[in-house]
Parts: structure tokens; sequence; C-alpha cells
């Protein structure tokens, strides 16, 4: 049974930072492209950034430059290093991953998601 369980968040003033991780187990880590999504109140669901079996990593352009993501798959985690935060940043944070090696727009698993709030 795949399982994703998301760890990291929390309260940081603006311009601080967290690292969000994403423990997964119940597949072959390695072999799938894993995604961090985000939702804030009020508003959709957003694709954050992800990163493929080759480990080509894609962002969106509201954290470029800020955010980056990493797996490592000896131990079966991926990681959201998060910079520069920003209040426009709060909102839940959720791991998800297809069985697919490359980045996608359609996820089968997600995790139960994390909160980063960001406020001074």
């Amino acid at each position: 049974q795949v399982q994703l369980v998301e760890s990291g968040g929390g309260l940081v003033q603006p311009g601080g930072s967290l690292r969000l991780s994403c423990a997964a187990s119940g597949f072959t880590f390695r072999d799938y492209a894993i995604g961090w999504f985000r939702q804030a109140p009020g508003k959709e669901r957003e694709g954050v950034s992800c990163i493929s079996k080759s480990g080509s990593t894609f962002y969106a352009d509201s954290v470029k430059g800020r955010f980056a993501i990493s797996r490592d798959n000896a131990k079966n985690t991926m990681y959201l290093q998060m910079n520069s935060l920003k209040p426009e940043d709060t909102a839940v944070y959720y791991c998800a991953t297809a069985p697919v090696s490359t980045c996608t727009r359609q996820y089968d698993y997600w995790g139960q998601g994390t909160q980063v709030t960001v406020s001074a």
C-alpha cells in the first residue's frame, strides 16, 4: 500500500526557511516521479515542484529561485527546502506520486499534508 507522510511544516517569519520531508513506502520509490503541491485557504490546489526518476526538477514560477526539491532514494524520502518565505507561501503542503517516471499533471497517491504558515 502506497503511503506518503509529510513533515516539517510550522510557523516561520517572512524571509525564513523551512525544510519539508515526504517519507514514502509501499512502492519502488526510486522509479517514480514525485512532487509537492499546496493549497491555501479559499484557493485551488497548485503544483509547487516535481522531481523525476532521473532527477530532473520543475518549479512553479512563484517559487523558482527560492525553493529546492531533492530526493534521497536510499531513504525513500523527498525534500523541499524553502527559503526566503513569503506570507503568500502559507498553505497546506502535500506530496504526491504516480506510477510514472516523469513529472505529470495527474497524481494517484497523496499524503495527508503539512501546514506551513508564514507570518510575523
